[in-house]
């Protein structure tokens, strides 16, 4: 069981931070910060850079943190925080990737919570550190939390279209 807990922190949580670094830089395929600050107004966000960079960093730490097994409840719910988010832009299209859909970001999601509930295993920082096993309701609480701050963000940061217009889909 350790051992897939592993596997599934590390490619789960390498995804995400992976996701995030193409957000502010042009590392793994990104466009830099302005790339990524675009993406987010062409998206429907506001904020712009700011909105960018917290999103980027957030999914960094939030996927190395969930790949190392650090504090992973709180990992966990950052992850989801922004899959969910993710999740919104591409709700419009339907659920499969194909049609840019939100299909990837809840599998994420539900990895994450996944991980969250069970905890990072006995190959974790975590583990080391002496934090585990974590109380039951540590992995509830980043199951609610996540997802309700994700979703909680998008309306806060949503910005209204502009009478007539239609935002086109972007990839995420």
């Amino acid at each position: 069981m350790d051992t897939g807990l592993l596997v599934l922190r590390l490619v789960a949580g390498l995804l995400i931070a992976g996701h995030g670094v193409q957000k502010v830089s042009f590392r793994l395929g990104g466009n830099g910060l302005a790339g990524g600050t675009e993406e987010f107004r062409h998206d429907g966000f506001r904020g712009g850079r700011l909105t960018a960079l917290a999103a980027g960093g957030s999914q960094v730490g939030a996927g190395v943190f969930l790949a190392a097994g650090l504090l992973t409840p709180a990992a966990a719910m950052a992850a989801m925080g922004v899959m969910t988010v993710a999740s919104t832009v591409k709700w419009r299209n339907g659920l499969w990737v194909q049609n840019d859909g939100y299909e990837y970001p809840v599998v994420l999601v539900v990895v994450s919570g996944a991980l969250a509930l069970t905890g990072p295993g006995r190959w974790s920082a975590d583990h080391v550190l002496g934090l585990t096993p974590w109380p039951w309701w540590a992995g509830v609480a980043a199951i609610v939390a996540g997802p309700v701050s994700g979703l909680l963000t998008r309306a806060v940061l949503r910005r209204p279209a502009p009478e007539g217009a239609r935002y086109a889909p972007a990839a995420d």
